[in-house]
């Protein structure tokens, strides 16, 4: 199957939603109310791994390539989910991780079990050596986003939220490659579905102004999860022809957004997983009751003094 002749459907989401359910937990929503407004927050951060990324990890694995060894390439959540996914199907894992990798991820990593390299001062470089290592050792190389099973297990997201709250009207998510985007506009049933991304970390953006994707600048406190530097292909063939809106907000309203959430519901996410909130308090995000995806939560807390 080459890129140009994968079609997915949300037939493919629904199939994955049965194929994880062993595996991943199903998180709970948060219905609030904020600034007298009513939301609704999916704590995808509650997730096993503490983000999303387990979703596809753990569906491309059962219904993808049965090779062996898995490699992949990560800023951080994707690798952890692989080493967690490969652990729980009983393979072997090696995660290529840039050298800016936050300590926090790259020690969960390794307590998953999976080899850690650390190669690159960017995601890409690091893309660029897990594709050496899997064609060296004959192993399978699993995206981050680029993977028609990626993108379908990220949507089992979405279709757990329609189910647990069936008046949501809006459903955002933060945009790194664009696989849970993607995913979530396969799953929306017909639902607005708003993506964010920092200013400066905004390949999705970048490829809906100029009709392809494009190599993008990296430049954010939200880096580490949504830093790639070019949307994936596959996520993009669903993304382009949906009425998906792309929305852009500041480092300082996401981390304004992610302290926000700590001191009015105790929500402990990484600052990517509060860039949809930063959106919908920046006045970006449209619907009656919007659910925000609370994607990971995977960083390192420090007391303040």
């Amino acid at each position: 199957m080459t890129i140009s002749t994968i079609l997915l459907t949300p037939t493919d989401v629904a199939d994955a939603a049965r194929r994880v359910a062993p595996y991943v937990r199903r998180t709970p929503v948060l219905r609030a109310e904020v600034d007298g407004r009513p939301v609704v927050f999916k704590l995808e951060h509650l997730q096993r791994t503490g983000s999303f990324k387990l979703r596809g990890a753990v569906n491309a694995m059962l219904a993808g390539d049965g090779s062996s060894h898995v490699v992949t390439a990560s800023g951080g959540n994707h690798g952890l989910a692989v080493a967690t996914a490969a652990a729980l199907v009983g393979r072997p894992a090696t995660v290529f991780v840039p050298e800016s990798v936050p300590s926090g991820k790259a020690r969960r990593i390794e307590a998953a079990g999976a080899r850690l390299v650390k190669r690159g001062a960017i995601y890409s470089e690091a893309v660029d050596a897990a594709l050496v290592e899997a064609s060296a050792i004959g192993g399978i190389c699993l995206p981050a986003y680029n993977d028609p099973f990626v993108v379908a297990g990220q949507g089992t997201c979405a279709l757990e939220v329609i189910s647990q709250v069936s008046d949501v009207d809006t459903l955002v998510v933060a945009v790194g490659g664009g696989g849970l985007a993607a995913g979530t506009v396969l799953a929306s049933g017909g639902r607005s579905v708003v993506a964010v991304e920092p200013v400066n970390c905004c390949a999705l953006h970048n490829a809906l102004a100029a009709g392809a994707p494009v190599d993008s600048t990296v430049d954010s406190v939200a880096s580490s999860a949504l830093g790639a530097t070019r949307t994936g292909e596959i996520p993009f063939a669903v993304l382009r022809p949906s009425s998906v809106h792309s929305v852009l907000v500041t480092d300082d309203e996401i981390l304004a957004a992610r302290d926000r959430l700590w001191e009015e519901f105790r929500l402990a996410v990484e600052p990517a997983a509060a860039a949809p909130f930063a959106a919908w308090l920046a006045g970006h995000v449209p619907g009656d009751l919007p659910c925000f995806v609370l994607s990971g939560s995977n960083t390192d807390w420090e007391a303040k003094p």
